[in-house]
Formats: structure tokens, C-alpha cells, sequence
């Protein structure tokens, strides 16, 4: 199939001729997330037939993918008081000295990078030529935070018709090598074989097999900002068609790397994020769902995943949910 070159000038087209600034108003914080409408939740709320829930969250811990690069490091947990301290009689309860008929608590804390681990992209995270989503001067996002885009206008937003694309097994294997473009057509015919049709306001999960095969070999390699599997920059048109809320990926950075265009950084972010004003969630865990999925051709469910409600943040972790 005949595919554009990539190229600065295509650059440029994908990101005015796909550019919602304005679309939904002057004054629009939520981007694509307007796709959903309260007669798609109502839709997606009737494909829970069996009662499953599956989790699409890597938990959060010390063992996450982190390694350092652009200073971000995995969770850093810290117990505050625990049941050792209750036990040895040092855990004083407010005015008391001792937890009065025998009362006792735990209490912790937890120091993180926002996009740590399972999250969503806000639309403050990514700038073009000083300007974010909605043509937004990106100097709104100081060192208070977002005042414009931040991810907790998202908090009851996120709630729609979700769809695995899973490429890995399309094309037969555990896993898609490092440096794989997944296409356009590659999407359709994943689609195709699971026997859904994508549809606006569907948020679609795309599985490399990234995560799990670094999981399974207990090594992250080049996992965190390195290179990956990932969508082409030319899928941009598709996505645009198909009027998707969101997309999210088992990597960490959803794009092909090494990137298609040379000399830039994660350029398809440049189209779907500033542009577009696309929800991008990265570091998806699709292990089990692509299990389940494929067990019993069910490629489809209600897909519930709001961010925290953090004021100003530019992203926020979470546990998306599938359910059937």
C-alpha cells in the first residue's frame, strides 16, 4: 500500500489539516473526550453482558519501568505508621498516648512522577512552537501548573465504548520488535479479525506486546523513552476519520520509535495531542485483557478510566478498566 513519505511538510499538513482548535469552542479543555456523548455511554454500558473486570494498570511500584531517563524515576511507597508500631505500643492517636480499647492504624504516603507508570497524556503535557491544544499560550503551564488544559477537567469524562486492536496477534507473534510501524491498514485489519468496527467516540487500545515480553523477561532494556513498536506517523488521517476519543498503547510512548521523521521527537504528538486535542494514554498493561479477548471473542466493553482530579496536572496516573 502506497504510504506518504514522512517529512517536515507533512508535518506541517497533519497538523493543520487536522488541527479541532475551535471546534468544539474558544474556550474547549477536553479535546476528542467531546466525541463522547451521553447516548455513547448509555451504547457502551450495554456491552457488559458477563461481568468481568479487568484491570489495565501496571501496578505502581519500585519494579515499574523507570529507569532515569527524563528524571523520571518509579514510585518512591513510604510507610508513616504501621502495625509494628502499633504492636510495640509506640503509635500515639491524636491526644492519646496509647489508641484508646485497643485502636491501632496504618498510614502511608507515596512520591511519584505523574506519568510514571499507566497514565493519561493531558493536553498541557505536549507544546508546539508555544502553543498547546486549543491554541493555548503554553506559558499557561508555570510553575503552579496548567491553567488552561489540565488533566482534572477530564474527571468525569472518560467513560466510553474501549476496543483491543491487537497487533501482536495479528500478525501471529508474542510481540512486535523494537522499531515496528504498526499502519493504518495493520489497524483495520486487526479490527477486521476481531470482528468490531471502530466507531466515534471509541477509545482504542493498541497491544504490541511490549510490556509483556519485558516483563516476562524481567528486563525493561530500552522500555522507558527508548526505542519501540508503535503507531506511524501516517496513521494520524485514520485516526482522525475514525473520530476517536483517545488511543492508548502497551508502550511507552504509543508512536514508532526510532520516530519516522528524522531529527524530531514523537512527532505524531505533535498532530494528535497539540492539534487534535487527542486523549494519548501510555504504559497500558493489555496482558490479560488480550487473553481474555482472545478466549472469548470479545474485543469490545465499557471502558472506565478517569485521571486523578489533580489541579493543574499535565497528566495522571490510573487503573483503566475493561468491562464486559
Amino acid at each position: 500500500m502506497a504510504r506518504p513519505e514522512v517529512t517536515p511538510a507533512l508535518l506541517e499538513e497533519y497538523c493543520e489539516r487536522f488541527r479541532n482548535w475551535g471546534k468544539w469552542g474558544p474556550d474547549d479543555e477536553i479535546g476528542t473526550l467531546n466525541y463522547i456523548t451521553p447516548a455513547k455511554i448509555v451504547a457502551a454500558a450495554q456491552l457488559v453482558r458477563q461481568g468481568k473486570v479487568i484491570s489495565l494498570a501496571l501496578p505502581f511500584d519500585s519494579k515499574g519501568p523507570q529507569t532515569g531517563r527524563f528524571g523520571r524515576v518509579n514510585p518512591i511507597h513510604q510507610m508513616v505508621a504501621t502495625g509494628t508500631d502499633h504492636v510495640a505500643g509506640n503509635q500515639r492517636v491524636l491526644d492519646f498516648e496509647q489508641g484508646p480499647y485497643g485502636f491501632g492504624y496504618a498510614d502511608d504516603t507515596i512520591t511519584m512522577y505523574l506519568q510514571t507508570g499507566t497514565q493519561w497524556d493531558g493536553l498541557s503535557h505536549i507544546f508546539r512552537h508555544g502553543k498547546m491544544y486549543n491554541g493555548y499560550d503554553a506559558r499557561l503551564v508555570n510553575s503552579a501548573g496548567a491553567a488552561r488544559n489540565g488533566i482534572e477537567k477530564l474527571k468525569d469524562k472518560v467513560v466510553t465504548r474501549g476496543v483491543l486492536l491487537d497487533i501482536a496477534r495479528l500478525k501471529g507473534l508474542d510481540y512486535l520488535e523494537v522499531g515496528t510501524a504498526i499502519y493504518s491498514e495493520d489497524l483495520d485489519a486487526a479490527a477486521t479479525q476481531a470482528g468490531v468496527e471502530i466507531g466515534e467516540g471509541d477509545i482504542v487500545l493498541i497491544r504490541t506486546g511490549e510490556m509483556g515480553r519485558r516483563l516476562r523477561e524481567g528486563d525493561w532494556g530500552p522500555y522507558p523513552a527508548g526505542d519501540a513498536p508503535g503507531l506511524s506517523f501516517t496513521t494520524a488521517p485514520w485516526i482522525a476519520e475514525k473520530r476517536l476519543a483517545g488511543i492508548a498503547s502497551d508502550t511507552w510512548g504509543v508512536e514508532v520509535r526510532p520516530n519516522e521523521l528524522a531529527g524530531a521527537f514523537q512527532p505524531l504528538h505533535l498532530v494528535i495531542v497539540v492539534n487534535m486535542g487527542l486523549l494519548v494514554g501510555e504504559i497500558f498493561y493489555l496482558e490479560d485483557l488480550a487473553r481474555d479477548c482472545a478466549q472469548d471473542g470479545v474485543y469490545e466493553f465499557l471502558f472506565v478510566a478517569p485521571p486523578l482530579p489533580i489541579t493543574g496536572a499535565v497528566g495522571s496516573p490510573l487503573n483503566p478498566l475493561a468491562i464486559k
